[in-house]
Order: structure tokens, then C-alpha cells, then sequence
């Protein structure tokens, strides 16, 4: 803060003040030519000043700008996963030691055992209505976990009044399903929403491989409810590396006559219809070539059938690694609130520098050419708040040269 004695500064102010109409830009004015240039005031509209300080004028700000992007849905950024892991902690007993087990599987990138960057990525569960696929009770005096998992995914997803989950069908109708297979995209991994019509699932059983895209074309969906838009699963292609658009295959199983599912792109959850995937795909093998049965999964309840367990073979034997084929493909997409700031330096400011290197110990100037050609070097651009607190700073990628025959604009984006 400093003190001004100027009478005739003092009085102009008062004069300006009592005439009625107050023009800030001259108190500005008036306040500067009495203050030290490191105190110095900007002035509103982004003029010249001699002080550390600039403050933004009205065209100097781009504010409430929302961006959209699109990143690999998968650790690191990727668009396709390729790597298939479970932690032993969860499948190294298939006989309900471990009750996790019994609902969902977690699936890494890599191998949780051996390395300290495996994260999960997704999980696979299955469901059925009346809890088949599950130790019922005369065997096993607990919650049926299929049964469970199909009224968790019921009441998160479905509508008021929709008791089951019902896939489209080749006669224009959709037909209701006991059973599902669940696919949760880890929260972390889609974060506000997966990105329709950038997805591609690879399922691999007797039946040959098949992929699995959603049928949202141009990204518009006519079904959106409580659990946001919602698009059908189809078998198709996304033709990454060319020009043409996603093509649908079918969009319903030729057999059942049934479709394969439905996707949330704003939960992250990928429904499939175990009937119309096992016809399509057929038996499912484990890594060590043992049959684990069809994709349809088993009804029986005399044991745990973990249904899921098929599916999490289904989709790791989808990537073929000899011709780098199939995997998961998947990009998220979210909304980013931007604001843009561009810094003006004319030609007249910021020539001077208060660094105390700048001068020797009399106030001259370290380098006598600055004289009568000071020279400053820009690297940093500070943004404070009305408060003075630096909330804010951008670096340049190298120092850029100021001077009285130069000027520089710098745009610096803020993404929250």
C-alpha cells in the first residue's frame, strides 16, 4: 500500500468524483503518475503498465468453454486390452472359499502377483432371476449370489415397473431374460462416461471368434432413463483404420432369434444376454485347453456354477497374439470446463526486470547496453485471484525475449 501527499492528484480525484460521472480508467490514470512502477496499478481495459501486475481485461478471457475428449479407456491410456488377469486372491478357489468369488471376478491388465502396476480394469458377474447358476438353499445356507447380482444390476439399470432385463428379438419385440452376463467398466477407468460407438468386445469360443459393438452409429441414442442413454449390443465391426463407419453384422443371434444385449455408456456396464451370446459363440476353453462349457452358462444349483468364469475365458481367448487380432477396445469420453487467458505484453512493458541480479548494489543497470535497450526473458506466467494469491502458473517452453521492439501474446488454458 502506498500513500500519495500530491495535492494535485488528490484534487483531480475529487474533482472527478464530485462532477457525478467517474471514469475509472483516469483515477487509473492519475493514481499511476504518482506511484512507483513496481506498485502501479493495471488498468481495466488491459493497457499499458509499468507494473509486475496486469490485470485481464474484458476480451482477455474465454470463460465457460467445454471441451470434449476422448482418451484409451484402458491403464495408461490405451484404446485395447489385450491382457487378461485375475488375482489369486479371488480365483485360486472355485468352491466358495472365497465368497467374492461367487459374484464377480476383477480383471487386471497385468499380473497383480508380480507386478506392482496391475490395476483393475473391469469385472465380470453373472445373474439370474431365480438365483440358478447358484447353490440354492438345501445345499448351501446363504444368499443365492447369481440371484443377488441379477437384482443389484435390475435396480440400478432398469426403469419403474420392469421386473427383468429384455433384449430386442427378430420379430420386433423384445423378449424377457432370467439370466445376464454383467461387464462393470472400473469407475476410475471410464470415468464420466464410455465413449458409444468406440467399443469393440472379442469373444472366442468353438464357434470361431466374434465382436461385439453397440449400434449407436453416430453416438445419438432414443433410449435414455434413469440409468442414462442405453444402446443394443449387435455383432459387428468398428473398421478402426479406415474411413467407413462401425457395421452391424446382426443385430440379433440367427438361432434364439434373440439380441445380445444393451449397453450404459454412463454407467460403464455392458449387459449381455447369456441365450443369444453362447448360441453365437458356443463352448468356451480355459488357458490350459479344459472345456468350461457353453457361454449360455449352466443352470444347476446343486454347486456353484461360476457362469462368469466362462465369460472371463470368452474374452481373454478373443485376442489372437499371432496376428494382433481382437482384444477389448474401448475409449471413455468426458465434458472438460476450460477457460482460456491471453496475456499481452506490448512493447512498452515488462522490459524491466525486479530480479536483484538485474542491477549492481548503486541501482545500475548489471549490463550497460540496458541503458537504452533493457532486455527481460518471459518463462513464467502467474494468474492470482482479486486477493493476490497465485492460484495458477504456466511455464514456456523456452524464454522468450521481451524488449521495447517486441511484443508477446501468451494463451494459457486452464482445464478443470
Amino acid at each position: 500500500m502506498a500513500l500519495i501527499n500530491d495535492l494535485n492528484i488528490t484534487s483531480q480525484i475529487a474533482a472527478l468524483a464530485n462532477s457525478g460521472q467517474v471514469d475509472t480508467n483516469q483515477i487509473v490514470s492519475l493514481l499511476n503518475s504518482a506511484l512507483p512502477a513496481g506498485q502501479q496499478i493495471a488498468s481495466s481495459t488491459g493497457g499499458v503498465t509499468t507494473g509486475v501486475f496486469k490485470r485481464f481485461g474484458d476480451f482477455d478471457q474465454v470463460k465457460a468453454k467445454t471441451e470434449v475428449v476422448t482418451t484409451g479407456l484402458w491403464s495408461g491410456d490405451r484404446g485395447v486390452l489385450t491382457t487378461f488377469f485375475t488375482s489369486s486372491a479371488q480365483d485360486d478357489n472355485w468352491d466358495a472359499t472365497i465368497q467374492s468369488t461367487q459374484y464377480y471376478l476383477n480383471v487386471y491388465q497385468g499380473n497383480p502377483q508380480l507386478s506392482s502396476s496391475a490395476e483393475v480394469q473391469y469385472a465380470v458377474a453373472y445373474g439370474h432371476y431365480h438365483g440358478s447358476g447358484s447353490r440354492d438353499y438345501s445345499n448351501e445356507d446363504t444368499l443365492m449370489a447369481t440371484k443377488g447380482t441379477y437384482f443389484q444390476y435390475k435396480s440400478m439399470l432398469l426403469e419403474f415397473g420392469e421386473t427383468k432385463f429384455s433384449f430386442n428379438n427378430s420379430v420386433g419385440t423384445t423378449t424377457d431374460s432370467n439370466d445376464i452376463y454383467v461387464i462393470n467398466v472400473d469407475r476410475g477407468r471410464f470415468r464420466e462416461s464410455m465413449d458409444p460407438g468406440n467399443w469393440q468386445l472379442s469373444l472366442s469360443g468353438s464357434n470361431g471368434l466374434f465382436h461385439l459393438i453397440d449400434d449407436s452409429d453416430k453416438k445419438f441414442s432414443d433410449t435414455a432413463g434413469k440409468a442414462g442413454r442405453v444402446f443394443n449390443v449387435v455383432s459387428g465391426s468398428l473398421n478402426l483404420g479406415t474411413e467407413n463407419l462401425a457395421t452391424v453384422k446382426i443385430a440379433y443371434d440367427t438361432v434364439t432369434g434373440e439380441g445380445f444385449g444393451k449397453f450404459y455408456p454412463d454407467r460403464g456396464i455392458i449387459i449381455l444376454n447369456p441365450k443369444a451370446v453362447g448360441s453365437l459363440v458356443g463352448t468356451v476353453k480355459s488357458t490350459g485347453g479344459a472345456s468350461l462349457g457353453n457361454l449360455s452358462g449352466s443352470l444347476s444349483t446343486a454347486a456353484e456354477q461360476y457362469n462368469h468364469k466362462r465369460l472371463l475365458y470368452a474374452i481373454s481367448g478373443g485376442y489372437d497374439n499371432s496376428v494382433d487380432e481382437g482384444g477389448f477396445m474401448a475409449r471413455r469420453t468426458e465434458n472438460v470446463s476450460t477457460q482460456h487467458f491471453f496475456v499481452r505484453a506490448t512493447n512498452r512493458e515488462f522490459n524491466y526486470s525486479n530480479n536483484p541480479t538485474y542491477v549492481n548494489g548503486d541501482g545500475s543497470f548489471v549490463e550497460s547496453s540496458f541503458n537504452t535497450d533493457p532486455y527481460t526473458y518471459v518463462t513464467t506466467v502467474g494468474l492470482y485471484n482479486d486477493s493476490n494469491e497465485l492460484v495458477a502458473v504456466a511455464k514456456t517452453s523456452q524464454p522468450i525475449p521481451k524488449s521495447f521492439d517486441k511484443e508477446i501474446l501468451i494463451k494459457v488454458k486452464l482445464s478443470f
